[in-house]
């Protein structure tokens, strides 16, 4: 039976501006009374997953010069890495959900979603975030007491950013200083404290995450007036363009100076960093602001863009002779 308020096919409209895709292996291969929960946590759009994963895999690439450890231990650092980003990424989206269910019901784009839906309620939906922290705490079992403790600070910022977007334009920033964490975490790991590369390294990953983040709100800018939510879509407004151009070059400056203090600015990491540059001026080049289909695409491209930074810092330290 379909709860109160979910999307049907008796309701086309909702339902053909929803962000959950019908289809996708959540409805093909989950059973039916999981799927509410995988929704919830976003794993059938794992787009977030890896914009939260990717800056710890930065941290582990560059801060893994010189560490010490061999290269199978780094891979499962990156593995453990994605495990906890999945859980914590999960659990992040699903007390969003909680903190903005009335706001949700009012944006055709999120209407569908389970809580406002009423696929799950508030008291499920609190004890599925314990069983993603869960998974998160024994992630850090295994790492360093150093890492632990700075991972653990996250939890703050976490739990405050879904309220930001009442009161300033700029809740991407907070975003910004939530998702980059695991660039901290990782140098703690692998560094032992939190060294000043790290640190360029994660204003790197604030001015990425204000960039794309910025591309993401533009879906919602004319919901977002109604109901009296703020962003930075709406307070760059025709500005955006150059100003997320701005962001995009600070990121890849940071990025630079990160690997210039730690030593690993190489040939190779040149490269990288330049074909992470084109793609930056393509999206550039090619976004349309009014375009939501445009604007998703390019949202999912900066998967591409840190993946090539990855790549950048991980091989930055080979010399070529």
């Amino acid at each position: 039976m379909t709860p109160a308020n979910s999307p049907s096919d008796s309701d086309p409209a909702r339902r053909d501006r929803s962000d959950i895709i019908a289809g996708n292996w959540v409805d093909r291969w989950l059973p039916g009374p999981v799927r509410p929960y995988a929704r919830l946590a976003r794993w059938d759009r794992p787009i977030g997953t890896w914009l939260l994963l990717l800056p710890c895999w930065w941290g582990v690439a560059m801060a893994g010069h010189g560490s010490g450890e061999p290269v199978w231990m780094l891979v499962w650092y990156g593995v453990l890495f994605g495990i906890g980003a999945t859980a914590m990424r999960g659990a992040g989206c699903t007390w969003n959900d909680i903190t903005d269910r009335d706001i949700d019901g009012k944006v055709a784009r999120t209407a569908t979603r389970p809580i406002p839906s009423g696929q799950v309620s508030v008291k499920q939906a609190l004890a599925f975030i314990a069983l993603q922290c869960l998974v998160g705490l024994a992630v850090l079992t295994q790492f360093t007491w150093e890492a632990i403790i700075v991972a653990i600070a996250s939890l703050a910022v976490v739990a405050i950013y879904p309220f930001m977007k009442r009161y300033t334009y700029f809740p991407q920033a907070f975003l910004g200083i939530a998702f980059n964490w695991g660039v901290l975490v990782a140098g703690a790991l692998l560094m032992g404290d939190i060294a000043p590369q790290i640190l360029v390294l994660y204003a790197a990953g604030f001015c990425w995450t204000m960039s794309y983040d910025t591309i993401y709100a533009h879906q919602d800018k004319d919901d977002d007036i109604l109901i009296g939510v703020k962003s930075t879509a709406l307070k760059f407004g025709d500005r955006t363009r150059p100003i997320i151009g701005g962001f995009m070059a600070a990121t890849l400056v940071l990025i630079a100076v990160a690997a210039w203090m730690h030593g690993v600015a190489g040939p190779l990491f040149w490269i990288g960093l330049a074909a992470a540059a084109g793609h930056f001026v393509w999206q550039l080049k090619t976004l349309e602001f009014d375009n939501p289909q445009n604007l998703i695409m390019h949202f999912k491209g900066n998967r591409h863009a840190g993946m090539l930074i990855t790549a950048a810092l991980a091989l930055g330290g080979i010399t070529l002779s």
